[in-house]
């Protein structure tokens, strides 16, 4: 049975909205933003939703992003899609900001690696890597992580690379700095919700009892104590 599904996204440096209904995108908003997610979220569901002639009660579940990306930006979004859940009594399903971004990118090429890289605004870069799967399409090869740009040579496999994200031109030049064979993919685009919502309508519905999806933030927000110094609180990485 088709589903109808509410995706969220919040977690980089924009905030989409989309509903994915029957086969298909049925209406998609995404503005970019460094800042302002919160105030714009919730009028944006209700544009989008507007959009697609859907009322809430026709929804099969929230789709929501939930990083790595911004530490704040992230637990906007989980926090509009735990609130819409609990209100409407409907499951929620995670999908991480690296899974969303190699859906962007239909068929990796033979003999490369898709890279999806997502800007840290810190020295690290946020990366996982993803192989090209039997049928062609992106297949994640192991966790997401953080890695220092002078690092990245040493950490990312061998051969091609194909690049994609917010974070893809800066790993791309510290790889080829390093004589590595890096390509950038095309942007995905504001509406990163819009991917999300693919992915979430293709898994099946979370059962009862399964809990919420869990941020992944893979480095900690800095931390200024009293005294003025700042520190690095541990990330998560579930």
């Amino acid at each position: 049975m088709s589903k109808i599904i509410l995706a969220l996204d919040t977690a980089g440096a924009a905030c989409s909205v989309a509903v994915w209904a029957g086969e298909g995108i049925r209406a998609q908003a995404g503005e970019a933003m460094a800042r302002g997610q919160s105030e714009r979220l919730i009028p944006m569901i209700g544009e989008t939703m507007t959009l697609a002639a859907m009322d809430y009660g026709e929804l099969d579940a929230i789709a929501v992003t939930r990083g790595p990306g911004g530490f704040t930006g992230v637990r906007i979004g989980l926090a509009a899609a735990q609130g819409l859940g609990l209100a409407l009594g409907r499951p929620l399903i995670g999908i991480s900001n690296f899974e969303a971004l190699a859906a962007s990118i239909p068929e990796v090429p033979p003999g490369s690696h898709l890279v999806a890289a997502i800007e840290s605004k810190r020295a690290e870069i946020f990366v996982q890597v993803f192989r090209r799967s039997e049928t062609g399409a992106a297949a994640a090869k192991g966790p997401g992580a953080a890695v220092l740009e002078d690092g990245l040579e040493s950490y990312l496999p061998q051969g091609p690379l194909l690049l994609v994200g917010d974070g893809a031109a800066r790993a791309a030049t510290a790889l080829r700095a390093a004589g590595r064979e890096a390509e950038l993919a095309p942007a995905p685009g504001s509406c990163l919700a819009a991917l999300a919502a693919r992915l979430a309508a293709a898994r099946s519905l979370p059962g009862a009892g399964v809990g919420q999806p869990q941020p992944i933030y893979l480095r900690g927000p800095d931390v200024t104590l009293p005294d003025g110094r700042k520190i690095q609180a541990p990330g998560r990485s579930p």
